[in-house]
Parts: C-alpha cells; sequence; structure tokens
C-alpha cells in the first residue's frame, strides 16, 4: 500500500453497516469507549508482546473516504447515502491510548483504548484487530527465539513464507522483539529494520564448481561475507572457503541436516585451518525450541523464516476490541456508564480501565494492574498506557528502535518464570481492581 493510498476498506462490511444502524437511531454521536485486549494468551504462552502501533497510526492517518472508495460502497450498496455522506467526512477526532510497543501484556491488559463518538471509534475495530493481531503474534513469537538465542544475534528470514505485504511487518516485529537483522528490503526502507544477506544454493549451482562460486561472491563482497556450504559436501565446502578467503572469512552459513553436529565439527575444521574468527550461521526450520536445542553448538547465530513469520504455531493472538462504555445521553459531557458482554466464554469487563505494572524491591514485575480509575503514580507501579492520538493529532509515534529498546526493558524486568520455554500459565496475574 502506497503512503497516499486510503485505508478505509481495509475494514469488515458489518463495521460500516452497524454505523449506519447508529446513525439512523441516533445513537452515532454517543461518546464510547472500546477497549482492545486479549482474554487469555496463545495456549502454553507465558506473555505476549504488543506490536505494531506504530504501523496501526499510520494507517489511521490514511483512513479516508475518498471518491473511489465512496463509489464503491455506494455502486455495491454497502451503506445508503447519508451514511455515505458521513463517510465522505470522516476524521478520527478522538483520543487513543496504548501499551508502549514492545511492551509485554497479559490476559485482560488493555492493550489500546480508543474514546470518541460510537461512530469514529467502530468503524476502526478491523483495522487495530488485524494490525495488532498479526504483528503481535509475530513479535511474541520473535521474543521466545530472541530469549532462547541469548547474546546470538538472529536474523529474520520469513519473506517467501507469507503474503508480501506482511513479510515487511513481520519483519519490523521480529526486529522490535529482539532479531538483529532482515532479509526484506521493504521492511528497510520503510521502517528503518537493518537489512543483509549473501547468496542462495543457486548461486553455487549458477557456476562450473563451488571453487568458482566462492571465488565470485569473495570478489564481489570481501571476505568478510557469508559462504553457504552445505550445497554439496561440507567438509570440502569449508576447506575450500578457507583456501580462497583465508583466515578473515566472515562467516560459513549451514542450511541443513544435523546442524549441531555439523556446526561441531566445522568449528573445529575452521579453527584447524587457522580461521578461528570466522562465524558458524545455521539456517533451516529453526523455531525457538530449536534454536534453544542449540545452545551449547558453536554456533554465532541464527537465521529463522517459516516459523517467525507464522507465529511458531499461534499466527493470531486473538485479540478483541469490544465496547465497555458509553454516555448515557449525547451531551459532550454526558457521564460514562459501563457496559459489558456477558456471553458464555466470552465475557468482557465494562468500564474505561487504566493498568499499571507492579513491581518488587528488586525491580521485578509481580502482577498486571488494572484499574477504573486513573491511578496515582506511586513506588512500584508503573504505567503502561501512554497518549497515542489526542483530539485526533497523532502524539505517540516513535521509532522501531526506541519499541526494541522498550521491548528489551520489559523483558529484563519480568520474573525467570517467563523466560521458560517450556508450556506453562501467564507470568504474571491481572488483578482488577
Amino acid at each position: 500500500m502506497s503512503e497516499d493510498s486510503s485505508s478505509a476498506l481495509l475494514t469488515d462490511h458489518y463495521e460500516l453497516t452497524m454505523l449506519q444502524g447508529a446513525l439512523h437511531s441516533g445513537a452515532a454521536a454517543r461518546r464510547s469507549v472500546f477497549e482492545m485486549f486479549a482474554r487469555r494468551l496463545p495456549e502454553g504462552r507465558r506473555y505476549g508482546v504488543v506490536a505494531g502501533t506504530g504501523r496501526f497510526l499510520d494507517l489511521l492517518e490514511r483512513f479516508r473516504f475518498r471518491s473511489e472508495e465512496l463509489d464503491f460502497l455506494s455502486d455495491n450498496g454497502v451503506v445508503d447515502e447519508p451514511t455515505l455522506n458521513w463517510l465522505s467526512e470522516y476524521r478520527f477526532s478522538g483520543n487513543v491510548w496504548g501499551y508502549g510497543e514492545g511492551e509485554a501484556y497479559f490476559p485482560g491488559s488493555p492493550i489500546l483504548v480508543v474514546e470518541s463518538s460510537f461512530a469514529e471509534a467502530v468503524v476502526l475495530e478491523t483495522l487495530a484487530l488485524s494490525v495488532y493481531n498479526h504483528d503481535s503474534a509475530i513479535a511474541s513469537a520473535a521474543t521466545r527465539m530472541s530469549v532462547a538465542a541469548g547474546d546470538r544475534p538472529l536474523i529474520e528470514m520469513g519473506s517467501r513464507r507469507t503474503h508480501e505485504r506482511s513479510a515487511a511487518a513481520a519483519a519490523r516485529a521480529a526486529y522490535v522483539a529482539g532479531f538483529a537483522t532482515s532479509s526484506n528490503l521493504e521492511a528497510g526502507r520503510s521502517y528503518g529494520v537493518p537489512t543483509g544477506g549473501t547468496a542462495a544454493h543457486a548461486f553455487t549451482l549458477l557456476h562450473d564448481s563451488e571453487q568458482h562460486a566462492f571465488k565470485a561472491q569473495l570478489e564481489s563482497m570481501g571476505a568478510g561475507t557469508t559462504l553457504l556450504v552445505d550445497t554439496y559436501d561440507v567438509e570440502r565446502a569449508v576447506r575450500h572457503a578457507v583456501e580462497l578467503a583465508g583466515p578473515e572469512l566472515g562467516a560459513v552459513r549451514i542450511d541443513s541436516g544435523d546442524l549441531a553436529a555439523t556446526a561441531s565439527r566445522v568449528r573445529d575444521q575452521l579453527d584447524a585451518l587457522g580461521a578461528t574468527g570466522t562465524r558458524i550461521v545455521v539456517t533451516g526450520d529453526l523455531d525457538e525450541h530449536s534454536i534453544q536445542a542449540l545452545a551449547v553448538a558453536p554456533v554465532n547465530g541464527y537465521g529463522v523464516g517459516t516459523s517467525l513469520v507464522t507465529g511458531s504455531g499461534a499466527p493470531t493472538v486473538s485479540l478483541v476490541y469490544k465496547l465497555v462504555a458509553r454516555a448515557r445521553g449525547l451531551e459532550p459531557n454526558a457521564p460514562l456508564e459501563p457496559v459489558a458482554k456477558r456471553s458464555i466464554g466470552k465475557p468482557s469487563r465494562g468500564g474505561r480501565k487504566w493498568a499499571v505494572r507492579r513491581l518488587d524491591d528488586r525491580d521485578v514485575a509481580v502482577a498486571e494492574e488494572v484499574f477504573p480509575h486513573e491511578p496515582p503514580e506511586l513506588v512500584g507501579t508503573r504505567p503502561l498506557l501512554r497518549p497515542l492520538v489526542t483530539d485526533g493529532e497523532t502524539v505517540g509515534r516513535e521509532s522501531v528502535h526506541e519499541a526494541r529498546e522498550r521491548h528489551r526493558a520489559t523483558v529484563a524486568e519480568l520474573p525467570e518464570q517467563a523466560l521458560r520455554m517450556s508450556r506453562g500459565e501467564a507470568a504474571l496475574p491481572t488483578v482488577f481492581h
């Protein structure tokens, strides 16, 4: 989607029919509060990661119904003429608060709070959920991989395993949650994610011999490049690589076989050949569990693709966007009253909420606390909601690097059990006051 295109039709049909009905009943102007939250974490996960905030704010600014969008709605009879007229002037003028991007969340955390008229807020439901559900799923998988990798860098390599637009968004979310680089150039251009890449097996197969391929890559990219050594015979390839590049060879990549055993043999061979500083990067259907299993192997970095961009078994985090409060009348200052869904298995908690993270005297998180009013700033608590949009003006935009730093700090304050790869319950209880 280009920077000047509209995001208004990235929504569901029923959002606009609800709008039409509310305009007809006169309730569309009622001041309302919607909240986005997860009733539970994906099975076995101990915390989730908020991601997509920056992308949502960009799309919100482009949520405009231009003549092209209005013509489509009219030609297909989606809504009536009064609704089309209302949409033609749509500009979000309300307020949005949210957890900072990169922040951890738990069941019931009010990740996003939208306050405006019912009409202005309801049409944002699908847009918000599609962005946050995708990006938070990727970030929630990426953080587990980052924890498993420790100090060893991770490369995002999933572009060819997902939709072309999802690929850039996934690379962005992975970077927020600790990945070092991405193979996706659009993620670099659009979001400032560091990118990198060298060569695939096709490059080796193109040339008359492996030595010829290695020589061409080294002459083109320098001795610091990474040579892929498992196209034919790994031991022979490593020998050729060091003969051609010398001990200054940057890295070798292994993409198949028993990665731990092969990496050990390659490390011994590199050291014996004098290439003690040459790094070993492994790729090939890795996830957080296989990364953790490689912790004792002589590996210097990991490349992850399919498992990352599919959320490592949880491609969505099942966030919902629910009306939790609305004014008693149409007056601008009419008091808000809580409303809540009572459906079996899908309840919601009524009322506008504020959240803080409770910390112990060692600055380790012990609870997520949610209040029906803005709580005073107290020692041992950290406010979680920050202004994102004020009176229709974006005020909470920040760089992906700032979100990445927030995530690093957030993970550092989580209790030890939150970082275990084994299946478990949410690491923090969510306490509703």
